[in-house]
């Protein structure tokens, strides 16, 4: 193997390692969030709960499993192809899977913080407490990241930068 490929080889598996450990931390959240919200379903309070909170609660949990899904799915890819040299492939689509299942997992945060304002405030209350988490996870999970990636492509534009430098 000449060194120009074992330095790819260790950025790519430098880069999957760095995947791994930002989705181990989305993944704990993400399934604490799920216990909680399956636990809702079985108290006093939620038996007398009218058809709004049941919904919201509902599709807060499909919005939270498919999180799950989606947060999981790269080790599951890692695993199975595992040594067969397709490390650039699972990073790529693992990439694909972190985002789709961040931005589930701040649609069922957004529910939940609407569901557990309707049930403590209600009314109009709930509704505004529900867009501020809406919009606090698009902003900071989102669109500011995506404000930087933009950023960083017109800087490319002006300087060329070696690829050897780069680690994403």
């Amino acid at each position: 193997m000449s060194q120009a490929e074992d330095s790819h080889q260790r950025r790519l598996a430098r880069n999957l390692n760095e995947l791994l450990q930002e989705l181990r931390v989305a993944q704990a959240g993400v399934q604490i969030l799920f216990g909680f919200l399956l636990s809702i379903a079985f108290t006093d309070r939620y038996a007398h709960a009218d058809n709004y909170v049941r919904v919201t609660h509902l599709v807060t949990i499909l919005f939270a499993a498919l999180s799950i899904a989606l947060l999981t799915a790269p080790a599951a890819w890692h695993r199975i192809l595992f040594r067969r040299g397709r490390r650039e492939d699972v990073i790529e689509v693992a990439n694909r899977f972190a985002i789709w299942g961040l931005a589930n997992l701040a649609v069922a945060m957004t529910g939940t913080v609407l569901l557990l304002a309707e049930v403590v405030v209600g009314g109009p209350w709930a509704i505004v407490l529900g867009a501020f988490a809406a919009l606090l996870f698009g902003t900071l999970w989102f669109a500011l990241p995506i404000r930087e990636r933009n950023r960083d492509s017109t800087d490319e534009d002006d300087e060329p930068e070696d690829e050897e430098d780069r680690s994403e």
